[in-house]
C-alpha cells in the first residue's frame, strides 16, 4: 500500500490492480493519509482558494426517465417549473452584484429550452457580464448544438459520465439512453474547446469496487478539466427510493484519489456531500476539493429541483448567504475566490477514448 500511495503521489497514475487494492483497503487511516496528500497537492496548485460558482437551476422539466433522478419524466410528484430568460438574467445580475464571476446554468433536458433559446440566453449573459464564465449543464445534445452554444460564449460544460461500466449504465437508465452516446458527447465537448467536466455518483445502485476502478481509469484517460463526485442519495419517488445512500467516507476517499490522479482538476465539494453530513462541504475541501456552488435560483423554486431527498438550498448553500459560506471556509483555512476560477492547463497530452 505504501508503494501504491507513493506512486500515486509522484506519478499521478495507477494501474487497474493498484486502484483495486487502494479502494479495497479503505480505512479511516487511509482516508486521513490520502486526504492530507490531496490537500497539500491542491494547495500547491491553487493555494487556499476555493472558487465560487453561482448555480442557477433554471428548469426541472426533463424528457429523460433516469431511474435515480427525482426530476425524471415519470415523477408526477414533482412541482414543475421553468424560469424565463429574464428571471435567469436577473439571477446572474444578483450574483454579479455579490461579486460572483462564474455562473452555472443547470437543468433537465427540457424541450422548451431549445438550442436557440439557450444560445440566446448565453449571449445575453456574456453581453451583460463579459468578464464572467458561463457553464452549461443541460445534458446530451448533438455536436451542432454544442458548437452553437460554444460560439454563443459558453466556456464550460458539465456532463457526468455517471459510470464507466456500460452494463452498470444500463441499470441506471431506461432503454434509449446509452453509455456510448454519453461518452461521445463528452468527447465532442472536449474537441469543441469547452472546459469539460464529468463525474459519477458514489454508492449508486449496483456499484461496486470494480465499477469505481473503471471510473478512475476513465478519468485518467479523459483528463477532464472538472470532476463532479458526490454521494448517491435516493429520492422517494424513484425506482431506487429504498436504496442506501453513498457514504461520506467513500466519497472523501475518492475525492482525494481524484485530486492525486488529476492534480490541477477543478473539484467541487458538492451539495450532496453537505446534505449527508453537516460538515460535508468542509470535509470535501479538506480532502482535496476546491470549488463550491451556492444556489442563485429564486428561493421559491429551489426546493422543487429535487434530484434527491432533503437537498440543501439555504444557509451556506445559498448565494445570498456568501458571508456564511466565507466564515465556514475561513474556519478550515480556506479563502473564498469570486473570480472566474479557470482551470490550469494540463501538461500531459489528452487521450481520446
Amino acid at each position: 500500500m505504501e508503494q501504491i500511495i507513493r506512486q500515486l503521489e509522484q506519478d499521478h497514475t495507477l494501474s487497474r490492480e493498484q486502484l483495486r487494492v487502494l479502494l479495497r483497503g479503505q480505512s479511516p487511516e487511509l482516508i486521513r493519509l490520502l486526504g492530507e496528500k490531496a490537500l497539500a497537492l491542491r494547495q500547491q496548485h491553487y493555494g487556499n482558494r476555493v472558487y465560487i460558482r453561482g448555480l442557477v437551476e433554471f428548469t426541472n422539466y426533463c424528457k429523460n426517465d433516469c431511474y435515480y433522478c427525482g426530476i425524471r419524466r415519470s415523477n408526477s410528484g414533482v412541482c414543475r417549473y421553468r424560469l424565463t430568460q429574464e428571471e435567469i438574467l436577473s439571477c446572474c445580475r444578483e450574483g454579479y452584484a455579490l461579486g460572483l464571476r462564474s455562473f452555472v446554468l443547470q437543468g433537465g433536458e427540457d424541450p422548451y429550452w431549445s438550442a436557440q433559446r439557450i444560445a440566446c440566453l448565453v449571449e445575453n449573459i456574456k453581453k451583460q457580464h463579459p468578464d464572467c464564465a458561463v457553464t452549461l449543464s443541460v445534458g446530451e445534445h448533438p455536436e451542432e448544438v454544442y458548437r452553437l452554444w460554444r460560439e454563443a460564449g459558453a466556456d464550460r460544460y458539465l456532463l457526468r459520465h455517471e459510470t464507466a461500466d456500460p452494463v452498470h449504465y444500463r441499470l441506471l437508465h431506461p432503454k434509449g439512453q446509452t453509455w456510448e452516446h454519453r461518452m461521445g458527447c463528452i468527447q465532442t465537448l472536449k474537441e469543441l474547446g469547452y472546459q469539460t467536466g464529468c463525474g459519477f455518483m458514489v454508492g449508486s445502485p449496483s456499484q461496486g469496487i470494480e465499477q469505481l476502478v473503471e471510473d478512475l481509469l476513465l478519468l485518467q484517460k479523459l483528463q477532464p478539466h472538472m470532476v463532479g463526485i458526490g454521494p448517491f442519495i435516493p429520492q422517494k419517488d424513484t425506482p431506487f427510493a429504498a436504496e442506501p445512500a453513498g457514504t461520506l467516507e467513500q466519497t472523501l476517499l475518492l475525492l482525494s484519489i481524484v485530486r492525486l490522479l488529476l492534480p490541477k482538476v477543478l473539484l467541487p465539494a458538492t451539495t450532496a456531500l453537505g446534505t449527508i453530513h453537516p460538515q460535508g462541504r468542509e470535509l470535501g475541501l479538506l480532502a482535496g476539493a476546491n470549488v463550491c456552488m451556492p444556489n442563485l435560483s429564486p428561493g421559491g423554486v429551489r426546493k422543487h429541483y429535487a434530484l434527491y431527498d432533503h437537498k440543501l438550498s439555504d444557509g451556506a448553500e445559498a448565494a445570498e448567504s456568501l458571508q456564511t459560506l466565507e466564515k465556514r471556509l475561513k474556519k478550515i483555512g480556506c479563502e473564498m475566490a469570486l473570480t472566474r476560477g479557470d482551470h490550469i492547463q494540463f501538461e500531459r497530452k489528452q487521450i481520446h477514448v
